[in-house]
């Protein structure tokens, strides 16, 4: 039996992996040193330490192994960040303009990206192992790893103004998958920042989310309060959501390095007919069975069922259309006490607009 030929006389793994990520339908695939130390984790301590994380608290518990790829796993030497392209057809932000539709975040229009890209990235892991002989681990957003920074890194792109990645290449609508490896490979290049003077993400944002270009306060992201909070909004932030009710594109719309951005090519990321711009009167009336229905493959499904109608009825109320009254008064006796307390303030304020 031929014996394994020991890690340092292995191949460059790179080439191999580029090739079967472009048949993967990954759109970039670079490599990072994760060895090194950077200023994301003093930036994450001080996000947590101000209190902009809001309610998030696993920020606060997985602090420390979120700080560094190495603190979350000491043998990890190097990362393989790809990114796949979801960039809608159109400007989402004109569906403002039809306030009895409801606006869905464009990544949350196809089926859910976990699941699409955690696959892929298990292939890609694999054939990562067998070249290099060596430890791997799959992370899709699901763990205590920032992989921003790591895309950075990797020359991906970088973190603009609005904390989200952007490339020169693919703009600004591109989903991230990293593999951390044992193995030590060549790093490609970092990115470096090219937002130079320009403020359209940060003077987009309908709610002031952004106390400084380069920071975000979570507690008034749109992304954040439609998502992961589960209680009532404050008030001015029910007003200021308009017909938002899943996430919000708009710093990632205003960005002017979308020029270059390309609709996505992968079918399953591109937006189901029904999610383009679904009647907000018809997404009132969901009862469970039908919300894990219509949302059987979608990204919204996460968030369940009470929580998404406490944002469809804001919308409702801030539509200004009477017609809706009906949709909010079936809720007033739901079962859950957020729910009703969202119909209520969607009938005071339609009861206000006329």
């Amino acid at each position: 039996m031929t014996a394994a030929r020991p890690p340092a006389s292995r191949a460059d793994p790179r080439q191999a992996l580029r090739q079967r990520a472009r048949d993967q339908g990954f759109d970039v695939c670079r490599f990072a040193d994760v060895t090194e130390q950077w200023p994301a984790g003093a930036r994450l301590e001080a996000f947590v330490e101000a209190g902009r994380h809001g309610s998030m608290g696993w920020m606060d518990t997985t602090l420390e192994r979120r700080r560094h790829p190495t603190a979350m796993w000491a043998e990890a030497k190097s990362a393989v960040v790809l990114g796949m392209n979801y960039g809608p057809g159109t400007d989402p932000r004109a569906l403002q303009g039809q306030p009895d539709r409801a606006a869905i975040s464009c990544y949350a229009q196809g089926d859910d990206y976990h699941e699409l890209i955690k696959g892929r990235l298990k292939d890609l892991a694999g054939i990562l192992a067998r070249e290099t002989g060596q430890e791997v681990k799959v992370f899709v957003d699901t763990a205590p790893l920032m992989e921003k920074p790591l895309a950075e890194r990797a020359g991906v792109g970088w973190q603009g103004k609005h904390t989200n990645l952007v490339s020169r290449e693919l703009g600004s609508w591109l989903f991230l998958g990293v593999i951390l490896s044992a193995a030590k490979i060549e790093p490609d290049p970092p990115e470096t920042d090219h937002c130079g003077s320009c403020r359209a993400c940060l003077d987009v944002c309908p709610t002031g989310a952004f106390p400084a270009p380069y920071q975000l306060d979570a507690r008034r992201c749109l992304s954040y309060l439609s998502i992961e909070h589960a209680g009532p909004w404050p008030d001015d932030l029910r007003r200021a959501m308009g017909n938002r009710i899943y996430g919000c594109d708009d710093c990632l719309a205003a960005c002017p390095w979308n020029k270059f951005a390309e609709n996505a090519t992968e079918i399953r990321l591109q937006a189901r007919d029904e999610l383009k711009a679904p009647p907000l009167a018809d997404l009132a009336g969901l009862d469970d069975a039908a919300f894990r229905t219509l949302f059987r493959k979608s990204a919204v499904k996460r968030i369940g069922r009470d929580r998404f109608l406490r944002n469809v009825l804001y919308a409702i109320g801030n539509s200004g259309d009477p017609a809706l009254r009906p949709a909010a008064e079936a809720r007033l006796d739901d079962a859950d006490p957020v729910v009703r307390d969202a119909a209520r303030w969607a009938l005071d304020r339609l009861e206000a607009s006329t």
